[in-house]
């Protein structure tokens, strides 16, 4: 009997990308056979995402890709998308089947049942059960693993999607965490991400915290580094900041979104913060860990954004000591309360804030770089190759490249920063 092929195509966070590849996993142990999203398959899954409009644009794309590389194909559309606009999804020519992100999880039994002609028609996602959580982790797939520690988000910020796609905050335990960091670890990689949607508000339900997650973390023998994804600034607190400058293996690198330096925006978007806290917590970082590399999420364009709530943002990030910034332009999201705005901001206007903060991003990025000169820094190479070079990450998160060696691949290496190509990326020799 000839194996099905399945080739998925992924979009979105990295706990989306975790939850994809342990799907993933199964279906191969299963007996499907795994393909490269480009290439020719039997089924084509498109792990969806729905977080702005760009977003929603490209898994659109993806599907009509798929349907174009094998017209014969089964296409099934999973994730938020799939969680917010089945119908929508389902009304695209080729799609067979829409799960949302519990139903999901049954990805391989209905595809089993496409794979046997015992199907007919789509599933449509019903209210989603969130009471549960989904422990999920990548591997095979990169260098390092995502290992999804906490799904949903109990914030609803006014421009945000997430709470009504992935429900209330919950978290895995400890001790299903240590178990799933001893199989990555088992399965030879060194570097974990933790990731989540909120994944400061661990361990809330069960009576655990974040802190105690990376303290227990931290015994794991054999594993290597451990960084943690993005994490808010109210919840990243001095007892979390003083244990990474403490600790051995968490690396010296924080994602703390921002969204705007402007109060006004941020009490708009109903951020439980203002620019004082945040830029506390920046301070806070440089004085305990200087070599940090931190990043700051940025929206441009949010609803009644005037060009003095801009100035504002772009000259309270000209002076903050952050490395670089994520910069995103608003999109609209239906059944959010900004959605009701009418203070638009025009797409031209949108497009230049944008381009102004990504200009501002580059020259921190630079100066960040050229701040790490001359210092030594433990590399973890990655296996690709790219023209005879291969990349790998400081632990503060420079970029290094250097002669492609397979034997490199997953190794961590001592170098010395002190050349640069004309991209900004040290050169190790």
């Amino acid at each position: 009997m000839t194996q099905t092929t399945v080739a998925f195509h992924h979009f979105g966070c990295k706990v989306n990308f975790a939850e994809a590849s342990s799907i993933s996993r199964e279906l191969r142990e299963k007996g499907f056979l795994l393909r490269e999203h480009h290439e020719v398959a039997d089924i084509y899954v498109i792990s969806s995402c729905v977080v702005t409009a760009v977003a929603e644009k490209k898994c659109r794309a993806a599907i009509h890709q798929a349907h174009k590389l094998n017209p014969n194909a089964k296409i099934a559309v999973i994730g938020c998308f799939s969680e917010l606009k089945p119908g929508e999804l389902k009304l695209i020519e080729g799609v067979d089947l829409v799960l949302g992100n519990t139903a999901k999880y049954r990805l391989a039994e209905e595809l089993e049942k496409l794979r046997d002609h015992d199907y007919h028609g789509g599933l449509m996602p019903g209210i989603m059960e969130n009471s549960s959580f989904v422990p999920s982790f990548s591997y095979g797939d990169r260098t390092r693993s995502f290992l999804k520690i906490q799904d949903g988000c109990d914030y609803y910020c006014s421009y945000c999607t997430i709470p009504l796609a992935r429900g209330h905050s919950r978290s895995d335990t400890i001790l299903h965490v240590l178990e799933s960091a001893r199989e990555i670890v088992r399965n030879g990689i060194q570097e974990v991400v933790l990731t989540g949607v909120n994944i400061g508000d661990f361990g809330r339900q069960n009576g655990e915290d974040f802190i105690g997650l990376i303290r227990a973390l931290e015994d794991v023998d054999g594993l290597s580094r451990i960084r943690i994804s993005s994490i808010e600034p109210d919840l990243l607190d001095d007892g979390i900041i003083e244990f990474v400058a403490a600790s051995k293996k968490i690396m010296p690198h924080f994602h703390i979104p921002l969204q705007s330096g402007s109060d006004k925006i941020l009490k708009a978007m109903k951020r439980r913060y203002n620019t004082g806290l945040y830029e506390g917590r920046v301070e806070r970082i440089r004085q305990k860990l200087p070599w940090s590399c931190i990043a700051a999420d940025v929206i441009v364009g949010f609803p009644g954004e005037s060009d003095e709530d801009f100035n504002e943002t772009y000259n309270y990030l000209e002076q903050l000591r952050v490395s670089y910034m994520h910069v995103f332009t608003y999109s609209k999201r239906e059944n959010t309360l900004a959605s009701l705005s009418s203070e638009t901001v025009p797409d031209k206007i949108k497009k230049e804030r944008s381009r102004r903060l990504h200009q501002l991003s580059e020259l921190k990025k630079q100066a960040f770089y050229s701040q790490n000169l001359g210092r030594d820094a433990m590399v973890l190479f990655e296996s690709d190759n790219s023209q005879g070079w291969m990349h790998g990450f400081t632990g503060n998160y420079i970029k290094v490249k250097t002669k492609y060696d397979p034997l490199l691949s997953n190794q961590i290496r001592k170098v010395v920063l002190k050349d640069m190509d004309d991209q900004g990326v040290y050169i190790s020799e």
